[in-house]
């Protein structure tokens, strides 16, 4: 089994839902101009801490193959995980785990803002190792599937999801209305107290008949 190969195979046996690998020449500039491929890793969600403990060991067991490889690499923590002011932080904006997955054809961004897997649709944590490997890389994304779905839009409580469709370069704010969506969640918290909406996770088709078992 060639490093590719081994390398997905350790990964989906660790725990992984989804792998996929990307080329990011045209993005990694500056300071990471040399880590030319990304590696995305998506897990499927689960509502608890465990989803961010499993990402971050799977990028742990990613990194500790690459130095076994002799490659260079630099992982960035998943979104929930994440800490201001450092290195790391200054990547956030320049390649995100949505760029990265759409980039190793893992899926596309969806109405509601989300990434769309095939197979388990918006129900996927990622994060993302960049590497100097010369892995293999998926055929991009470059634009939506969702076809003339709208579930998304028509069940957002908070009228936040425009129902424009994505394509690669596409704004976030083109397709969701961060500030009316969080909101709609703050109000709901001090009722409720759940943190979170969730319906445009949970109404969305892909995924949502998904018999594979969870991973985390």
């Amino acid at each position: 089994m060639d490093f590719h190969a081994g390398l997905r195979a350790e990964l989906v046996g660790a725990g992984a839902a989804v792998v996929g690998f990307a080329c990011v020449e045209d993005i990694a500039t500056g300071d990471i101009a040399h880590l030319g491929r990304a590696i995305s890793i998506g897990v499927v969600k689960n509502l608890n801490e465990r989803t961010v403990s499993l990402l971050v060991a799977l990028e742990k067991r990613a990194a500790g193959r690459l130095r076994e490889g002799g490659y260079r690499y630099l992982c960035i923590p998943p979104d929930s995980d994440r800490t201001n002011g450092t290195f790391i932080s200054r990547l956030y904006p320049l390649i995100t785990h949505k760029m990265a997955a759409t980039l190793s054809g893992l899926g596309w961004i969806g109405r509601n803002g989300l990434l769309i897997n095939p197979v388990y649709g918006p129900r996927l944590s990622f994060a993302t190792v960049l590497t100097d490997a010369p892995l293999a890389t998926g055929t991009p994304v470059t634009g939506s599937m969702c076809g003339e779905c709208t579930l998304c839009m028509e069940f957002c409580p908070s009228h936040a999801i425009t129902g424009n469709d994505w394509s690669q370069g596409v704004a976030y704010a083109e397709l969701v209305k961060t500030k009316k969506c969080a909101s709609w969640k703050k109000g709901a918290r001090a009722t409720s107290g759940k943190p979170n909406c969730g319906l445009c996770i949970n109404i969305c088709p892909y995924g949502r008949n998904d018999t594979a078992p969870f991973k985390n």
